[in-house]
């Protein structure tokens, strides 16, 4: 099922934990080089990915030239907005075409979020949904925008106020887009004890018609992040994604690689099994459990034909070849039919009702 369809029938996961769509943030890591970039898609795909996704934009359109940074610049040195995104806005309309034809042929699905309207006009043709950024999440004139396209539309929603989520929500339902929302953290990196995954819960509790997920921006390690996003119900998980985790600058430093990737589908697989399913049912390994493990009724002593069972005749004991303890008040007051000796496990047909007769005895 592809990212499209997902959003569109908002699976439940009521009876049993789903795997999560994954999408791989290559963003601009691809520092402007194509060969990178199909490398990014290559490397995402063997690790997992179900999607990699790039971001377009034109420094001049999305920042201005006196724009602070908001990042770590003991990682990322420049301290411009718009500096940096000069140094990485050289892909354009021609680049993502082949890009997304790529991916097509790799076998993953393409994605590129757009900061203006041009881009959003040209990836129109390339993808299955669009992506606003959570800096975009008070932008209605480019939400709109963007909703006008008629494909689910997915909102981060990083430094947002709940207000702020529930309008633009409205926005976006108001022109009948599927939506998804991503519970994010807008902080490169986000610190652990920032991560605030619980709402990702709050997100699902105040939009039941919205597919939740998380955009993380935390250090990698051990991927753990994700697995617990997971267990809270994300079900579209996203993380910035590099070939190589050790160059400076950028996203690079809180990227996963594709290493990341398949340690954590190790993982997840481990983990979905072990969840299974939320209904309470036996599984078939515990029908043996069932049968020798639960109990029956038992004759405590000797119990003549025709005597009227009383509590202090039977008691319980395994196995449940016999009748169930649940019966026990409807069991008491019977007649034996015959003599049944003690630790014998009961059977209806040693019984019977009494008759008026009996109980004037």
């Amino acid at each position: 099922m592809n990212l499209s369809q997902r959003i569109k029938q908002r699976k439940s996961s009521q009876q049993s934990f789903s795997r999560p769509y994954l999408i791989a943030e290559a963003g601009v890591d691809h520092e402007g080089n194509l060969n990178l970039a199909r490398r990014l898609i290559d490397e995402a795909h063997e690790g997992g990915a179900d999607a990699v996704k790039f971001q377009t934009y034109k420094a001049t359109r999305i920042a201005s030239k006196k724009s602070p940074s908001y990042w770590d610049l003991s990682q990322e040195p420049i301290d411009s907005q718009y500096k940096l995104f000069k140094k990485y806005d050289k892909f354009w309309k021609a680049e993502f075409e082949k890009l997304a034809i790529y991916c097509q042929r790799v076998g993953i699905e393409f994605l590129s979020t757009p900061f203006d309207l041009e881009s959003a006009r040209f990836l129109n043709d390339l993808m299955p949904v669009f992506k606003v950024s959570s800096s975009d999440l008070n932008n209605k004139p480019f939400i709109d925008s963007l909703c006008g396209f008629g494909k689910p539309i997915i909102l981060s929603t990083g430094a947002a106020y709940m207000w702020e989520v529930e309008q633009s929500v409205g926005w976006v339902a108001s022109q009948g887009n599927p939506i998804a929302l991503l519970h994010c953290i807008l902080n490169y990196p986000t610190q652990d004890f920032n991560a605030n995954l619980l709402m990702i819960r709050g997100l699902a509790a105040k939009f039941p018609n919205c597919l939740v997920g998380y955009s993380d921006h935390t250090l990698p390690k051990n991927m753990k992040t994700l697995e617990v996003a997971t267990l809270l119900g994300a079900q579209i998980l996203e993380k910035h994604f590099t070939h190589d985790k050790s160059l400076p600058g950028n996203d690079h430093y809180h990227a996963m690689d594709k290493h990341d990737l398949k340690r954590f589908h190790a993982r997840l697989d481990t983990l979905l099994s072990l969840l299974g399913c939320e209904l309470r049912k036996p599984l078939p390994t515990e029908q043996i459990s069932r049968a020798n493990a639960r109990r029956s009724l038992v004759a405590k002593k000797r119990i003549p034909k025709g005597k009227i069972i009383s509590k202090d005749d039977i008691t319980w004991k395994r196995p449940a070849s016999g009748i169930d303890p649940r019966e026990f008040d409807h069991v008491v007051g019977m007649k034996s039919r015959l003599d049944i000796d003690a630790d014998t496990i009961l059977k209806w047909d040693f019984l019977c009702p009494c008759s008026r007769a009996d109980l004037k005895k």
